[in-house]
């Protein structure tokens, strides 16, 4: 299926075929047949994504700041790379969409066939949470139906404004959620003036019924609100306009009687002055999108929506609301369309947008469903990207296929396999886009949103897996069971019933046989050169040793997927579980007992863990989240035989007291990902075991599942 990207690093947008997703749990897959280009938003992102790295800088001061405080811990080299990769990844456009569902859930409330308008992004098929869906009315066509989203996010202004019949009200700004709106008010029973520099807009909006202030004539926008409120001050202004101006604003409160409101809906200069507000104690609130629901991961992506009794008009009932009025004939978008593009000119429409600031409703139209009546779901699930390499010549050649194509898979995981020249068969990914980049910027042959085919795939003999942790473990079962080599990123499991479904698989292999499939957890600490340097130093150390490693992992949301039980698993199943193993690796004997200690108050993922070694050896993991990001994010120290090893951030490394070493610092931060997959592939080619012996995997992941739910 075709798509349209933005690369915010060039600024270029494409239309690329991408792999149809799978459709999730709680979601709608859904045909798509018109989708809006938003002239605000996505005009705003062209332009981000075409300025340069100073001018991208200047419009995002607190990712500059986030930059600075990565260079001070990670160094420069690493904290280039981090950035390049972020403005790297394409990001898919669009959320006003309109089509037919495809597949739909048990008790989801709509069928295969339903039309429906969604905030799914410009893609011949779309996957829809269920809670940002709604039917759309038989009268209503599917072009009107496109300003759905748009009209919600001017409703959910209105709503928090509390306009009532007769007052009188300023709409900033009359682009498409300007102009949507003034119609809203006017249904309300407001007087309603529009205000702009364009005249063509100023146009629109008196033909919908309102009074106008076309700016582009010198006309005083204050001085001509206190005329039109009858020099009582307008009760209210809803701000529409995207600006970097604070004038805006300070024109905003000199425009409203004495408690009037003011309700930001788009993007302008916040440099607020007290004195404008402080005698008429005016009133500011932003408005969050198309309603309450937004952002909410309960709510948007596991559809728990809201009691109607305590939350009227979420997300999905102002979309409703909308498409009433649009079916009742109170909103009229046929005069906002000003072009009209099949799909296959989205470029040409995306020239309009940046070349045409007079643009207002840009559709796109897709192919009809009688244009795919030979194409199932199934085949477009699965593309070719690069060159197919049909026979691979040795038995002993690894291809793989990755499941997952998120953050770190595309940024370490995966360059980090193709420099080992294992053959890079297949991506997965469950929305096509992050598998497609992927796989056109490591040369991998296929991506595919249908993992179970390529785990099933005879050519792939490894399957890398680096999802969401609660399907790590039933991925590597499956797998394991299709006779492939395993790499799972960290951790291997999240329950002791998952763990020992994966021992029962290699129970059935008493003793060492070529045709056991390897498995190997990403534990790449172990790896690092460092690390291994430190190994060296310990084996002429007699008895046991202390160590100490001081994670400042920084605080993350509560809503963070991570920190979510059912799907992260916390940050001990986590995160900590690398430091565990790190331990363990460097005491070199089992773990006999574990231990931890949480914050009871304050941040919740800040615990300290104790371990005892069979050697005597001791260990301690202070898991911080409420440090400050100055301080390295990860030390080590080791006391041995009157001796001490420190390491920071895998940079910098220093010895007291050992004979022969000093230091060992490194230019760029080296945590041990490419020693670590080259170690796995070639383990494979020579028919050899695990890097990480099968025990200690297990061993670890025992102890971190039972300190997690301890």
């Amino acid at each position: 299926m075709k798509q349209i990207l933005q690369n915010l690093k060039t600024g270029k947008t494409e239309l690329v075929n991408i792999p149809s997703p799978r459709k999730k749990y709680g979601h709608y897959l859904i045909r798509s047949s018109t989708s809006l280009i938003s002239a605000g938003t996505e005009r705003m992102l062209v332009d981000f994504g075409k300025a340069g790295i100073i001018s991208k800088a200047r419009q995002q001061p607190d990712k500059v700041r986030m930059v600075y405080d990565k260079i001070k811990t990670d160094g420069l080299l690493t904290t280039i790379d981090a950035v390049q990769a972020k403005l790297d990844q394409p990001l898919p456009m669009g959320y006003c969409n309109v089509g037919r569902v495809l597949e739909a859930g048990e008790g989801s409330g709509l069928q295969p066939g339903d039309r429906v308008a969604s905030n799914g992004n410009h893609a011949e098929i779309v996957c829809v949470p269920y809670n940002l869906c709604a039917r759309i009315p038989d009268n209503v066509s599917d072009e009107t139906a496109s300003f759905t989203v748009i009209g919600a996010i001017g409703l959910q202004g209105i709503r928090l404004a509390k306009p009532t019949l007769g007052e009188s009200f300023v709409v900033t700004g009359l682009g498409l959620v300007g102009l949507v709106t003034v119609q809203l008010l006017l249904a309300h029973g407001c007087r309603v003036l529009g205000i702009d520099f364009d005249s063509r807009k100023c146009e629109l909006a008196r033909s919908f019924g309102a009074s106008v202030a076309d700016l582009s004539n010198g006309t005083d926008p204050v001085a001509m609100a206190m005329e039109f409120s009858r020099g009582r001050g307008v009760d209210g202004v809803l701000v529409c306009a995207s600006s970097k101006s604070n004038d805006i604003m300070h024109q905003a409160a000199n425009m409203c009687r004495k408690r009037g409101r003011i309700v930001l809906i788009g993007v302008v200069g916040l440099e607020l002055s007290r004195a404008d507000f402080f005698k008429s104690e005016v009133s500011f609130q932003v408005s969050c999108s198309y309603g309450p629901g937004r952002y909410d991961p309960l709510y948007e992506e596991k559809g728990q929506d809201y009691p109607v009794g305590y939350v009227r008009w979420t997300e999905q009932r102002n979309f409703e609301a909308v498409l009433d009025m649009m079916a009742s004939g109170k909103l009229d978008m046929m005069p906002l369309i000003s072009h009209r593009f099949p799909l296959d000119k989205a470029v040409d429409a995306y020239k309009v947008l940046a070349e045409d600031r007079a643009a207002l409703g840009i559709l796109l139209q897709y192919p009809s469903p009688e244009d795919k009546q030979n194409i199932s779901l199934k085949d477009e699930r699965t593309i070719q990207l690069n060159a197919i390499k049909t026979q691979h010549s040795s038995t002993d050649e690894v291809v793989i296929g990755f499941i997952g194509a998120g953050n770190y898979a595309t940024r370490t995981l995966i360059p980090a396999f193709k420099q080992t020249g294992a053959v890079l068969k297949s991506v997965a990914s469950s929305g096509g886009v992050s598998g497609v980049h992927a796989g056109r910027k490591y040369g991998i042959q296929e991506a595919t949103t249908d993992t179970s085919a390529l785990i099933a795939n005879k050519e792939i003999n490894t399957v890398v897996i680096a999802t969401w942790h609660n399907s790590h473990a039933s991925l590597t079962c499956e797998a394991l069971e299709a006779g492939k080599n395993v790499f799972v990123e960290k951790p291997l499991c999240m329950t002791l019933n998952e763990l020992e479904q994966i021992e029962s698989f290699y129970s059935t292999y008493p003793t060492p046989h070529d045709s056991v499939p390897i498995l190997m957890v990403g534990f790449n600490r172990r790896f690092a050169p460092q690390i291994q340097k430190m190994k060296s130093l310990l084996e002429s150390v007699q008895g046991p040793k202390s160590f100490i490693m001081t994670v400042n992992a920084g605080a993350i949301p509560e809503d963070h997927w991570t920190q979510d039980p059912s799907t992260g698993g916390g940050r001990i199943i986590g995160e900590a579980c690398h430091f565990i193993d790190l331990l363990r690796f460097l005491a070199g004997d089992r773990i006999t007992s574990s231990s931890a200690v949480k914050m009871k108050k304050g941040v919740g993922d800040t615990l300290t863990i104790q371990l005892s070694f069979a050697d005597g050896s001791l260990g301690t993991v202070h898991y911080f989240a409420n440090g400050s990001k100055k301080f390295p994010k990860e030390r080590l120290e080791v006391f041995a035989s009157g001796r001490i090893l420190q390491l920071d951030n895998f940079r910098t490394m220093k010895g007291l007291d050992w004979p022969g070493f000093k230091k060992m610092n490194l230019l760029r931060q080296d945590k041990g990902q490419k020693n670590c997959t080259a170690d796995f592939v070639k383990a494979i080619k020579e028919g050899t075991s695990s890097p990480i012996p099968l025990e200690e995997l297990f061993e670890v992941s025992r102890v971190i599942i039972a300190l997690a739910h301890g």
